[in-house]
């Protein structure tokens, strides 16, 4: 079995002043993700499973060492790449595994339409179909927000600012860009994550340090459970 890459990640809640500061000595040393707009940012629409227990949710309040979550996302509405994604947690280190799936089996997937899954070559989706059939896990909700990503190449570093998360309440109305949403955090806070392989550079580390701030444990995913 080919063994985890696991990655470093904290989270802090910033203000728009600490923002502006902190993006301002960014700009001077990294660069934007090339995905990114005219707007330097782009929009992330989530759609998030769990079970009836709320297995997702309860792991990460409860904050058990080794947990993940399932989702699939696309970006900026574009519907031609969409993306399955698994998200583990162990002890504190991060591992994201991804794959491509086309609308049309996101739907299925969303409708219940599983067995297909099970003869899949791409591996995490056979691994969803198994924890579809035997965990129950069934979308849950919707997680939308705006990302302003910034990238450093020694450590691989990402640095990213999340904003007006919003979120679909009980709504699995995935494509459905006009599926109301509404705020999940307070509107004028932001989400500094910052992710890297084995260390984080000084130079980084100095640009987003900030006084009397303690890493947060955030998550988009619990917020917008909050509301729905």
């Amino acid at each position: 079995m080919k063994e985890l890459e696991l990655r470093h990640e904290y989270k802090h809640h910033i203000n728009y002043f600490d923002y502006l500061a902190m993006r301002k000595r960014l700009q001077a040393i990294t660069k934007q993700d090339e995905n990114v707009g005219e707007s330097g940012t782009y929009l992330i629409r989530s759609l998030y499973f769990d079970n009836y227990q709320d297995k997702a949710l309860r792991e990460k309040l409860d904050g058990i060492n080794k947990r993940e979550k399932f989702r699939i996302r696309y970006y900026n509405d574009d519907l031609t790449y969409i993306k399955l994604e698994k998200k583990s947690k162990i002890y504190g280190l991060c591992n994201k595994q991804s794959v491509t799936i086309a609308k049309d089996e996101c739907e299925k997937i969303i409708k219940g339409d599983l067995e297909w899954m099970a003869a899949s070559e791409r591996a995490l989706l056979v691994e969803l179909y198994a924890k579809m059939k035997y965990q129950q896990l069934r979308p849950k909700t919707i997680v939308e927000y705006t990302r302003e990503p910034y990238i450093y190449k020694p450590g691989n570093v990402r640095i990213t600012f999340d904003s007006k998360v919003r979120t679909g309440i009980g709504s699995t109305n995935f494509f459905d860009v006009h599926t109301p949403t509404i705020i999940a955090n307070e509107e004028n806070i932001i989400i500094l994550e910052v992710k890297y392989d084995h260390f984080l550079p000084e130079i980084i580390e100095n640009c987003v340090q900030l006084k009397d701030r303690r890493t947060s444990a955030f998550s988009k995913y619990v917020a917008c459970r909050t509301y729905g």
